[in-house]
């Protein structure tokens, strides 16, 4: 019986008296099991909100950089973005320039769909946790409105670049840090996040 310890040997063959019950003492209680541990995983990051509304993409790029100890001006990393006043053409110039600082290991994923297929969520969620085990902050490009898991919405019409630094629950949830606004660090399901990254991309 498992948490039961019993003093002295079982003695075998037949004639032999019946083994006397345990006393209290000999009773060992197993302990309940602990809650488990939340499946959280956040990383240290320097937020900086972008100055002006076409700096999304360098602002964004450049919370992803400093997940891994980079921390270039967000001028600096508009140069090399090569953004304008009427933005950043793709997330195929972020992962280049991620790649760029850091020394490579990012890879641009395309969503061309109005909304996510299950299979490219999927794929969302493992990239980011890939991702974020590494160190490696994520930047996606988004279109429309993006609601976050308290029913929030956030809206950006003609397009938007966030960051994504963390993940919980299995990566069914992730953790943006939006360049807009300082206060606008927030979790966003996996489908509700691919669908917002729809008809453009990420870089992880």
């Amino acid at each position: 019986m498992a948490g039961l310890l019993v003093a002295g040997g079982v003695l075998a063959g037949a004639g032999t008296a019946a083994q006397a019950a345990p006393t209290e003492s000999t009773l060992t209680v197993a302990p309940p099991p602990a809650p488990p541990a939340e499946d959280k995983r956040v990383l240290e990051h320097d937020y900086q909100r972008q100055p002006n509304g076409y700096y999304c993409a360098p602002a964004a790029t450049r919370i992803a950089l400093t997940t891994q100890g980079e921390a270039p001006s967000q001028k600096e990393v508009a140069r090399k973005l090569g953004t304008t006043v009427d933005g950043t053409d793709s997330v195929d110039q972020t992962t280049r320039v991620l790649n760029e600082v850091t020394g490579g290991g990012y890879e641009t994923t395309k969503i061309s769909e109005e909304t996510a297929k299950p299979e490219q969520v999927d794929k969302l969620r493992a990239d980011v946790i890939e991702a974020v085990d590494a160190k490696r902050g994520v930047v996606a490009n988004t279109i429309g409105t993006g609601v976050d898991t308290t029913g929030e919405p956030h809206p950006f019409p003609g397009g938007h670049y966030v960051s994504v630094v963390g993940y919980r629950d299995g990566g069914e949830e992730m953790k943006v840090a939006d360049p807009y606004d300082p206060e606008q660090h927030y979790w966003m399901s996996d489908d509700k996040l691919g669908d917002w990254i729809a008809q453009r991309g990420y870089s992880s």
